[in-house]
């Protein structure tokens, strides 16, 4: 119906569940609870912890010449792959090219507040194995009009006013372009999109080889 190519495989098929700590002390099941609790999560696991990968999974990963990391629901959607056992780790020792897509724009209960910065943050305390070649973010800000919309359901735009700073990670280059869409809701336009990432793997090529 796409027309796409490829595969698409869940990161586990064990009967796992996405559980969150919250800075209040209390502990909600599941992605509706934990977005709809709006209090800001402290810790984030599964039950149980040492859930199997997809054996397909981790041959995709060890087989890429590119991974991508984002953009999506930072606690509901990125982070609960990452927890997987033995996926940020086999992320971590790939020699893909590892690129961070930041989100455009804040999700109301789960990312309240949160800079591009401590998107990007989170997901390395959650997954340090995982070292980023490129962080890509978007550098036009959105209407007037969108930004009103938003903000009326407490979301916010990132990685404008807040952008990340590079001496996070000296080796980590990152990629500043005009990535949105034309419409109403914000979204990433996929074709600017595409082509970024395409840059991002062409540097990494252009990089010259270090040796011992």
């Amino acid at each position: 119906m796409l027309a796409s190519k490829g595969h698409i495989y869940p990161a586990t098929i064990s009967d796992v569940h996405l559980v969150a700590e919250l800075e209040d002390g209390s502990v909600v099941h599941g992605e509706t609870q934990i977005t709809a609790s709006r209090i800001a999560i402290r810790k984030l696991r599964l039950e149980p912890e040492q859930c199997l990968p997809l054996p397909q999974v981790l041959r995709a990963l060890r087989q890429a010449d590119v991974i991508t990391v984002g953009p999506g629901s930072l606690y509901t959607s990125i982070l609960p792959d990452l927890l997987v056992s033995q996926v940020a780790r086999v992320i971590g020792a790939s020699h893909a090219v590892k690129i961070f897509i930041s989100n455009l724009m804040t999700q109301p209960g789960e990312t309240d507040g949160y800079t591009a910065q401590q998107h990007l943050e989170t997901v390395k305390r959650y997954a340090p194995e995982i070292h980023f070649d490129f962080v890509v973010v978007n550098d036009r800000r959105i209407s007037n009009e969108q930004a009103a919309l938003y903000a009326a359901e407490d979301a916010y735009q990132i990685g404008i006013d807040d952008p990340i700073d590079e001496a996070l990670d000296r080796s980590t280059e990152i990629m500043r372009a005009d990535l949105l869409d034309a419409g109403e809701k914000v979204r990433h336009n996929s074709e600017r999109l595409a082509q970024v990432v395409m840059a991002c793997c062409e540097r990494a090529l252009s990089r010259p080889v270090l040796t011992a």
